[in-house]
């Protein structure tokens, strides 16, 4: 079954002058990959994988160009235009994605940056975005439990900190305690979860919980003394952003791991780093 909007692997069932034709099964028939996307030395029978959608015409269309992202997944992108419809970011396609007027939050301008999510309407079939993400998280119970590592994405800011979309299907907040380093809307990384509040919602961090999380860091930081010949240009005197882009840490945890690193003997620690204790 053909996914619009996603990657398919198709097989070449017929060459012309302009393209390639690929088979898309009963639903769809064969589907045109234009002369441009057609990898050099293609031949009859071969399976390529392609990006499926639709053209500036509405026909279905393949692609070897690479989307910002499919239909399924949120991604931050720049608008590009706004027309009577709604406005057009730029996945990285011939064609733009519209963001209706009715999938807005807010008025868009062109320039802006915004997180949205991408589906396929079921009234049209077409491929659009959408500014409310509201109406794609916490649709099924949250599977997770305290301690667990996950994928998250910037969302929004907020008074209390940073909402973030968890695994593409639930909210999570990180409070202003926990987000320290660099975040903002669209970026992506891992994360823990904090806590499972009784209504539902999750607490994240950017860490590992109590022992665990000072235990882990312990061993990243003698790992990585290891691989710079037993000394890191970093101390409880370095600034926190960083101690956070060597390993994702606050100070305070940074702090208290090379202390206890230190109270084991097994690094000395200077004004200007941390050393391997060779003694």
């Amino acid at each position: 079954m053909i996914k619009i909007g996603q990657y398919n692997t198709l097989e070449v069932v017929k060459i012309v002058d302009f393209g390639v034709f690929l088979d898309g099964g009963e639903d769809f028939g064969n589907i045109l990959l234009p002369k441009s996307s057609v990898p050099e030395g293609t031949s009859l029978g071969d399976n390529l994988e392609v990006f499926v959608y639709f053209d500036s015409e509405d026909d279905i269309i393949a692609t070897t160009k690479k989307p910002l992202a499919q239909v399924g997944d949120f991604a931050l992108l720049k608008i590009v235009g706004i027309s009577g419809v709604g406005a057009f970011v730029d996945w990285g396609l011939d064609k733009d994605l519209l963001v209706p007027f009715s999938e807005q939050r807010r008025r868009l301008e062109v320039g802006q940056n915004i997180l949205v999510r991408i589906y396929t309407d079921k009234a049209s079939g077409r491929i659009v975005g959408s500014t409310k993400l509201n109406r794609f998280l916490d649709k099924t119970p949250a599977p997770y439990q305290v301690g667990d590592e996950v994928k998250v994405l910037i969302a929004e800011t907020t008074e209390l900190g940073y909402k973030a979309v968890i695994e593409d299907l639930h909210w999570g907040l990180f409070f202003k305690t926990e987000a320290f380093g660099k975040l903002f809307v669209g970026k992506k990384l891992k994360a823990y979860i904090k806590e499972i509040r009784p209504d539902g919602k999750i607490n994240l961090s950017l860490q590992k919980a109590g022992k665990a999380k000072v235990d882990d860091l312990a061993d990243k930081i003698l790992t990585a003394l290891e691989r710079q010949g037993g000394f890191l240009p970093l101390s409880d005197k370095s600034a926190p952003d960083d101690i956070f882009k060597a390993f994702r840490t606050s100070k305070a945890t940074f702090k208290k791991t090379i202390g206890s690193l230190y109270k084991k003997g097994l690094i000395i620690i200077e004004n200007d780093g941390i050393r391997l204790n060779d003694n």
